[in-house]
């Protein structure tokens, strides 16, 4: 079974097929937020410890840590700002980070003061980066996000994007990494401009899982960019592509429609043993004293006592027994 391990100070996460989906809180990352860039451009970071909070507060299991604020002089400034943001989260949260840059200096700065066992994010099929990149991981022995681009760009055809992230796990191993400590993103194309998306990465993300035995993430929100209601569309994609065989995604925790969806689908793929973390969050959403929702019509059912048969009850018989009589 591959299980690739992350780990903060004092807590361990392992995202595996038999595991829970591992949620991966997005929100430290100022890209596309200009008021939080400003504030950690001046060393203000009142938005990042409200995010940090919040978002493990929420039920992220592992934070994205990025502080990519500018590209003028990135290999300069970038790495002593995810420094200290580093800094700052684990000074306020115990969960594993994630160490988001596309700068090399950066992440090797990252690197060196992260506690446990960070996940690096991350690195593509280009030699360059696969040359500057793995050997770090092998210094660190840590696990990576490995894109599945190139020096070609992002393929529209499937075949080739799996044709990367095999080209980069097999890459990883001539530097002694293993399948493992790769999490490979099959890059998760928006289903309002390919309208096959959705069946491409679900197919996708099975021969990810079937043939290099490797887990898998995504940028979750991707799916839905430029439609309306993306949360609707984002919370119905969840189920559909971790039934499909990934195991964790960048998304936002915060918000309760998506975060349900992820609860939900790990009771159905029994990885949340005896629907336990289900019931400690949901128990005190229950109906009206006495009823239970419909969904039929809006009408209110008797409620169900423990141990008894809905087919059976007085008055009415339902289910299997209403089909075929009960022998009178």
């Amino acid at each position: 079974m591959t299980h690739t391990i992350v780990a903060s100070e004092k807590r361990e996460v392992v995202i595996g097929f038999d595991k829970p989906f591992c949620v991966i809180g997005e929100r430290i990352n100022p890209t596309g937020r200009k008021k939080l860039a400003a504030e950690m451009i001046g060393g203000n970071f009142e938005t990042v410890e409200k995010d940090a909070l919040e978002q493990v507060a929420a039920g992220a299991a592992v934070l994205d840590v990025n502080a990519g604020v500018t590209a003028v002089n990135p290999n300069e400034t970038e790495p002593p700002l995810l420094v200290k943001t580093i800094e700052i989260v684990q000074g306020l949260v115990d969960v594993p980070i994630s160490i988001d840059s596309s700068v090399t200096a950066a992440i090797e700065a990252g690197l060196k003061v992260a506690k446990g066992r960070p996940l690096v994010n991350s690195v593509t099929g280009e030699l360059e980066k696969l040359e500057t990149i793995l050997p770090l991981i092998k210094k660190y022995d840590v696990p990576v996000v490995a894109i599945s681009n190139d020096e070609t760009g992002i393929s529209m055809d499937p075949d080739v994007r799996f044709a990367v992230a095999k080209k980069i796990v097999e890459h990883a191993a001539d530097y002694g990494i293993k399948p493992h400590d790769i999490i490979v993103d099959p890059l998760v194309m928006p289903i309002g401009a390919l309208g096959d998306a959705g069946r491409q990465v679900f197919a996708l993300v099975r021969r990810l899982r079937e043939e290099l035995k490797v887990n898998t993430t995504c940028g979750l929100s991707n799916i839905s960019f430029g439609l309306p209601h993306r949360h609707g569309i984002n919370a119905a994609f969840i189920p559909m592509v971790i039934a499909s065989g990934m195991t964790s995604a960048i998304m936002n925790p915060c918000r309760p429609q998506e975060m349900e969806a992820v609860h939900g689908a790990n009771v159905l793929n029994g990885t949340d043993e005896n629907c336990a973390t289900w019931i400690m969050k949901y128990r005190d959403h229950v109906a009206p004293q006495g009823t239970m929702p419909s969904t039929l019509g809006g009408a209110s059912h008797p409620k169900i006592q423990p141990g008894s048969n809905p087919a059976t009850r007085s008055g009415r018989r339902g289910g299997r027994a209403a089909r075929v009589g009960s022998g009178g």
